[in-house]
């Protein structure tokens, strides 16, 4: 089934809309659910609950995409897992490297940054991804989106840990500057 028929298999409330969902992007939610937790149980868990927020959340809502959409949940969903727990060694300590990493761009405190301060820092995200070049892209979002290891990330595309590393330090002084000339606190 394509993403258009399971979205309907959803919004018609059929009973194999989960089993098509799963049947397609299991695999991928899974990775997400493994790149934050890195746990089985608990990435299985979270790919289960992926279903039913979907399930529970389409309707109303109808996404364009169907593999961002379900990516987003597991990731959201395994971040809350990681937060709610106190085995923050399991995550293998991708989650909060990750985290580090980017602190030193964006603050990540609810009282810094209030909702119009949020939109503002999306669009400047967007904007600033979609400047990158491909290979710098793919990096910034594997590591930062995926939660991907930097040895993952170089293995997956054909280069050195050194040059991952290193974009991805550059990528970063580039969005914090980027984003303290757009105003926004860091």
């Amino acid at each position: 089934m394509d993403d258009r028929q399971i979205i309907e298999a959803f919004l018609n409330r059929r009973d194999d809309a989960v089993k098509h969902l799963f049947e397609k992007y299991f695999s991928y939610c899974f990775k997400i659910a493994w790149n934050i937790l890195f746990n089985k149980e608990d990435s299985d868990e979270c790919v289960n609950d992926t279903g039913l927020r979907t399930w529970e959340s389409i309707p109303p809502n109808e996404p364009d995409s169907l593999r961002a959409y379900v990516g987003r949940i597991t990731r959201n969903l395994a971040i809350t897992r990681v937060e709610n727990s106190t085995a923050r060694k399991r995550g293998g300590g991708q989650l909060s490297l990750c985290l580090d990493e980017l602190s030193e761009c964006v603050s990540g405190g609810d009282d810094t940054l209030d909702i119009a301060d949020r939109m503002t820092l999306g669009k400047c995200l967007n904007e600033f991804l979609a400047g990158l070049k491909r290979d710098e892209r793919i990096f910034f979002v594997q590591r930062y989106w995926y939660m991907m290891s930097v040895s993952e990330i170089a293995n997956q595309n054909g280069c050195t840990q050194s040059k991952v590393k290193m974009s991805l330090k550059r990528r970063r002084d580039e969005l914090r500057s980027r984003l303290i000339s757009e105003g926004i606190e860091v």
